[in-house]
């Protein structure tokens, strides 16, 4: 059954999927299963060339991640998607499906730790380049941009500077270069949707606001299918070239029964089967139950962490608040423009009293969690200095917009009044 809307509240519980064909159950079902009964001998052997879509084994694809593969891609108005092991897995594969060795991509500073370490450190091991660009100027991705330059890529909403990055802008600049952009949108789901502002591929983290639930560990890439790799086919020579891993398939010719989904074909089929990071079919279950309520709680984190912010704007103790509500001038700008129906639900302070101070503060919390996670449907903190944005240099991590005082929250879905009543008995412990 087809349902036909754009609403996400309505996409987020039907979409992909109505009822087993077997059973007719409602919830979908996990498929717990390696492998699957081929037809006869030609079913296998077209299945294996493309020549139709089916069920070959689950490191490659599964009928429970199917569903949650169709779901988000009909919420982010995409081709297709590609379930993964987790939000890194995504982040690596999403490049290398289009750089190798001697290429290079162009990113935003503005990155989670974890993404700013296999960027400039562990694809460097691999030989691809990654060239890093301040985003309050746009232009800055164009000027770093040669021959080699396989992508941009971007955070909608950048852990922990909370600055959107200006989608339409670079994406303009890419579109004129023939350059694809990869937006991360693991903060800003539902709020902010990349490929309706130009972005090409959107890359998620489903194990943050997704699911919700901190139960699991899985990533999301969704292919936007607006990209013309054919026309840049000397920039694209994976996607346009036989590729010796599949018997000489171009991948550009070979998927053209399917739709504009080269790109994610070449994905699941080479770098998922080879490297195998895959979603286990539980996790696509856990991460189904998360989608379905995802829009109602990103309402609520949006409001909790609104009132949250004017908290601790107004508390004597606190020195600066980071949020997109306290931006002003084209940060502010960019904000409303790119977020629609709230702010987020991450926020990030400075204490006056400083390091020690924001250690005191973390000790005293009691509602919060102290974990390395965001966007539970619980409250959550840390101190990314000493620990999610502890490999880098001290000047790598001012880049990324941590300093040494700087506390991070990840607002929940708790009552308001005990979400501050905790904030305010650990700010007056932060104190000494």
């Amino acid at each position: 059954m087809a349902i036909d809307t754009k609403n996400p509240e309505t996409l987020a519980l039907h979409a992909g999927y109505r009822a087993d064909p077997t059973t007719g159950a409602v919830a979908v079902p996990i498929y717990q299963t390696t492998a699957y009964q081929f037809d006869h001998s030609q079913h296998a052997e077209n299945l294996f060339a493309l020549k139709e879509m089916g069920n070959i084994y689950s490191r490659i694809m599964n009928p429970t991640n199917d569903v949650l593969e169709q779901r988000v891609t009909a919420l982010e108005g995409g081709a297709a998607a590609l379930a993964l092991s987790s939000g890194q897995a995504a982040s690596a594969i999403a490049v290398q499906n289009i750089a190798q060795a001697g290429d290079n991509i162009v990113s935003s500073t503005d990155l989670y730790g974890g993404t700013w370490n296999l960027f400039a450190n562990t694809f460097k091991t691999m030989g691809i380049e990654v060239r890093f660009v301040d985003p309050a100027d746009p232009q800055a991705f164009r000027k770093a941009t040669d021959d080699k330059t396989r992508a941009f890529y971007a955070e909608t909403l950048p852990n922990p500077k909370l600055k959107v990055f200006p989608i339409r802008e670079v994406a303009d600049i890419a579109n004129d270069i023939g350059i694809p952009l990869i937006a991360d949108n693991t903060a800003a789901p539902i709020l902010c949707k990349p490929l309706e502002h130009g972005a090409h591929i959107v890359v998620y983290s489903t194990t943050k606001y997704i699911g919700g639930h901190g139960t699991s560990i899985g990533g999301l890439i969704v292919d936007g299918g607006t990209f013309d790799w054919e026309k840049h086919a000397e920039r694209f020579p994976m996607l346009n070239q036989p590729d010796p891993s599949y018997h000489g398939a171009v991948w550009t010719e070979a998927t053209k029964p399917l739709g504009p989904v080269a790109y994610i074909i070449k994905a699941r089929v080479t770098l998922l089967r080879d490297l195998g990071s895959s979603m286990s079919p539980f996790n696509a279950f856990q991460f189904i139950q998360g989608l379905e309520t995802l829009p109602l709680r990103m309402r609520e984190h949006c409001r909790n962490t609104q009132a949250t912010a004017d908290f601790l704007a107004n508390h004597e103790a606190v020195e600066t608040v980071i949020h997109p509500s306290r931006h002003t001038g084209e940060d502010k700008r960019r904000a409303d423009t790119y977020l629609q129906g709230g702010y987020g639900g991450l926020l990030g302070f400075e204490l006056k009293a400083g390091k020690e101070a924001g250690r005191r503060f973390i000790d005293a919390l009691q509602l919060f969690y102290h974990v390395a996670n965001i966007g539970d449907a619980r409250s959550l903190a840390i101190h990314p200095a000493t620990t999610t944005h502890s490999q880098l240099s001290s000047e790598e991590r001012l880049a990324t917009g941590v300093t040494d005082g700087y506390v991070r929250l990840s607002i929940g879905i708790e009552h308001i009044d005990d979400i501050l009543a905790d904030l305010g008995q650990a700010l007056k412990a932060s104190n000494g």
